[in-house]
């Protein structure tokens, strides 16, 4: 297991959460275990100093994110190839955790027309991504990709940070960080704030509010 270092024993439950995010794809391998495929762990997406931003439209409002080719661009490579192929869309924001993050990627469990409540977490695009060096801190509105204990485990999951996690979250074998919310935070507030199972159940959101779509800008 991941060491946690949480402010407090409600970030504990949260971030444990987010350790079992991925769990075993039934599309794919066991997390950790497959090897990226090229399109996803292949070269950056942008040149060096290019802007690249991901706009998540949701029936509450667009989230606009900055991504963050130059200092992760494995996931942030990844995160565009799927976006661009449409894997997010209608994809919900499946876990809810008001006070930390609200999560969303599992598009095997988590469409929002076709949700599953029991399962969802645990799916991915049935490959995993590798590792990188977690740079910058988990501040309000940072986008991180979820993932297990094991290494290289990452895969279409991810989660926004609804309040500055700094210290809260492990750097070493941690979460990378691809993105920042740079528009409408307020409607990641607005989605953390929506109905959820509680703690004891994954803090499942009760009504999954869906990814319309994600677009990818660049320059």
């Amino acid at each position: 297991m991941i060491a946690i270092r949480p402010r407090t024993l409600g970030l504990i439950a949260a971030s444990a959460i987010l350790v079992a995010a991925c769990g075993t794809s039934s599309g794919g391998s066991a997390a950790g275990t497959s090897e990226a495929s090229p399109a996803a762990g292949g070269n950056p997406p942008a040149s060096s100093g290019e802007k690249l931003t991901a706009t998540i439209v949701t029936p509450m409002g667009d989230i606009v994110i900055a991504l963050k080719p130059d200092t992760a661009p494995i996931a942030t490579a990844n995160f565009v190839k799927l976006a661009e192929s449409s894997y997010y869309d209608g994809v919900a924001f499946h876990r809810l955790v008001p006070g930390f993050v609200i999560q969303a990627g599992d598009a095997q469990f988590g469409k929002a027309d076709a949700f599953d409540p029991e399962r969802v977490g645990t799916g991915g695009p049935g490959y995993t991504i590798k590792d990188e060096p977690v740079i910058g801190d988990y501040v309000r509105g940072s986008v991180s990709m979820a993932r297990t204990a094991a290494p290289d485990s990452q895969g279409s999951q991810f989660f926004i940070a609804l309040e500055d996690l700094t210290g809260s979250l492990p750097k070493s074998g941690g979460y990378v960080i691809f993105g920042q919310v740079i528009e409408g935070m307020d409607v990641v507030d607005a989605i953390g704030a929506m109905p959820n199972s509680g703690s004891d159940t994954g803090n499942t959101a009760l009504e999954p509010v869906p990814m319309e779509s994600v677009t990818i800008t660049r320059g």
